[in-house]
């Protein structure tokens, strides 16, 4: 544990005591171990802190699908662009999105043609956009996981609520266990265990994790996003693995606890039902996204605009979808560097500050 100084954070990266969790790593592997990190944040993290490198070589850490922006589907983005451009509409979206490449286009040529796309740093902002703005119809780009979602059943309560008829959200929130699921029984699956992410978890416990955690045969450590965070979820399941045990254990206790946030997940459960969902390269996972119930069905954008026949192109070189898997990091990617970089993105890895490809750029890992 930490040590309690004035500076929280301060103690979660104290070099010595990350320095002291490294060495008992070292003396425990005694042969190569796979690890995914669930979350983009813990990955940008592991590249900032150069933790990758200071671990023992049987040890390969590889990048999940734990980027909201860069599973949002082409398919989803097209048709928010399609919104965006429609008279008398106001789309409101986290900062992130506004550079993700569509087909052919993105949020920010929208608002550099004259669209009304505004940045927002909540969904409540855009309810209280609605609210000033009667004329207009306001939609929010509800991208995410579990973390964020709540957020955004709280703004479809609160516009009911006000009597708000022009605010609406785009759905698109994405769930975790199903994705684990969907890599875990890929037949090229090499993840022989996960580094849980701690904010989901904190909404969402960890209860839903040791059944497939059992099905499997892959021990899990939920983990949180600061350097000793992260060894510490590392040492937990690299132990797990070095024993042949197969375990759920919690690194994060500070934030997570098994059940979650309860009144969280009761406002989901309201507001929001599992439906598929398509993830950018790589593709419908059955279940694993939140559409509006039946009784908030006035408040989804798709129901309210018609975008038409929606055609898609991904761009052929992009690799996105195997580093989202696991498959393959950042720096395999042909194009990595050269033809897709922060300014130039052919996929979004590379644009989000959780994309592993942009972690990989912004802290130099080139290809071995």
């Amino acid at each position: 544990m930490a040590e309690q100084t004035p500076d929280f954070l301060a103690g979660y990266r104290n070099a010595k005591l990350v320095k002291t969790v490294l060495a008992e790593i070292h003396q425990t592997v005694t042969q190569p171990w796979t690890l995914m990190e669930i979350c983009g944040g813990q990955t940008h993290a592991i590249m900032q802190y150069g933790l990758d490198q200071l671990l023992p070589p049987e040890i390969e850490l590889v990048h999940g699908p734990g980027c909201p922006v860069c599973v949002t589907s082409l398919e989803l983005i097209d048709q928010a662009l399609m919104i965006a451009k429609q008279p008398d509409v106001i789309f409101t979206s986290f900062g992130d999105m506004l550079r993700v490449p569509g087909s052919k286009e993105d949020l920010f040529s929208i608002r550099a043609a004259g669209g009304q796309v505004r940045v927002v740093y909540s969904p409540m902002d855009a309810v209280k956009i609605a609210a000033e703005n009667p004329d207009k119809q306001i939609v929010f780009f509800a991208i995410g996981f579990e973390t964020t979602a709540p957020a955004n059943a709280m703004a479809v309560i609160q516009a009911e609520k006000m009597g708000l008829d022009n605010f609406s959200i785009l759905p698109a929130n994405v769930l975790v266990p199903p994705a684990m699921h969907a890599i875990l029984s890929s037949p090229n699956n090499r993840i022989q265990g996960f580094l849980a992410a701690g904010h989901v978890c904190a909404i969402m416990g960890y209860w839903e994790y040791p059944p497939i955690a059992e099905q499997y045969q892959t021990p899990m450590a939920v983990t949180g996003f600061e350097p000793l965070d992260l060894v510490e979820g590392i040492l937990q399941t690299v132990k797990m693995l070095e024993e042949g045990r197969v375990a759920v254990e919690n690194a994060y206790s500070r934030v997570v606890t098994y059940e979650g946030n309860k009144i969280a997940q009761a406002m989901l459960a309201k507001v929001f039902k599992p439906v598929d969902r398509n993830w950018r390269g790589i593709g419908t996972i059955p279940l694993s996204g939140y559409g509006l119930q039946e009784a908030y069905q006035q408040f989804d954008a798709t129901q309210r605009f018609d975008t038409g026949s929606i055609q898609t192109e991904e761009s052929k070189i992009c690799i996105a979808g195997q580093v989202l898997q696991g498959i393959k990091k950042p720096s395999e990617c042909p194009a990595f560097g050269t033809l897709c970089t922060p300014q130039t993105p052919l996929g979004a890895p590379m644009v989000s500050s959780e994309g592993a490809c942009a972690a990989y750029y912004r802290y130099g890992r080139k290809k071995s």
